[in-house]
């Protein structure tokens, strides 16, 4: 590790200010930030905790019903504290193992949007919204390829807002060394139809399946799920294949399905 200046602000406002200066960066579990810190593929010249700011921490129930969980909330919090919404709540409780829940947070994955965590997958396939210190974003424009988002420089996820669906379930199918998603699918069942958002499998990042979404909002079955999607820009490396990936995304669909019915 090398030497940086650290700052650990107790409210948002010193948090934005504190971002606004050269080469900083903003720290939530750490558990991205820190291993690229340490490879030299990040060198922030000032880390800004999150971690301080009581007011992106914790889950409670918005007007509307959604399940508002800030930033600052980690993911064994939201696996015991989601109850209104099982599906995501089994989701927390599955990402890595309890050191990695216990440090990191709803916003950092977020933020960090890797193409295969988990957290994006659900926040996609509930059409939550992403809120930040300048603004709300719709999670269909929020996702914008691997590793990209819509947020700004500086800009900090402060809350996240989860419309609870009629029925949700998960599926994962872990990497065993990292327990990152080879393929993740997030089925969620709502009034006016169904969403599904797969993570791991394509080389755009985490995406929803549209067609499976249609067939789905007609009959909500195991067996409406359509053929598996083509393996046309899905993810190849030493793990699976791409045609390996695409077969997975209609089977994880298939038992997302029969778990949430």
């Amino acid at each position: 590790m090398y030497n940086f200046e650290f700052e650990k602000p107790s409210s948002i406002a010193d948090a934005v200010a504190a971002l606004g200066d050269e080469d900083a960066t903003a720290l939530g579990g750490g558990q991205t930030l820190l291993p690229t810190m340490k490879q030299r593929l990040a060198s922030p010249t000032k880390v800004v905790s999150l971690l301080g700011i009581s007011e992106m921490q914790g889950i409670c129930t918005g007007d509307d019903g959604a399940l508002c969980i800030g930033g600052a909330t980690n993911h064994a919090a939201v696996a015991a504290g989601a109850s209104a919404y099982p599906g995501l709540a089994a989701l927390a409780g599955g990402i890595g193992d309890p050191a990695v829940r216990a440090r990191g947070t709803i916003g950092g994955s977020l933020a960090n949007n890797d193409p295969a965590a988990c957290y994006p997958a659900a926040a996609l396939g509930s059409g939550a919204t992403i809120v930040t210190n300048a603004r709300e974003i719709a999670a269909d424009d929020y996702f914008q390829g691997m590793f990209t988002t819509a947020l700004n420089e500086g800009e900090i996820i402060t809350e996240v807002r989860f419309p609870v669906p009629e029925a949700s379930n998960y599926q994962k199918f872990e990497q065993p060394a990292s327990r990152f998603a080879l393929v993740g699918v997030f089925v969620a069942k709502f009034s006016d139809g169904v969403r599904v958002a797969v993570t791991g499998a394509s080389e755009e990042g985490v995406h929803r399946w549209t067609a499976a979404e249609e067939a789905l909002s007609a009959n909500f079955s195991a067996d409406a799920v359509p053929a598996a999607p083509g393996a046309d820009g899905m993810i190849a490396d030493l793990h699976g294949t791409a045609a390996y990936r695409a077969h997975l995304v209609a089977v994880l669909t298939k038992r997302a399905v029969a778990a949430a019915g």
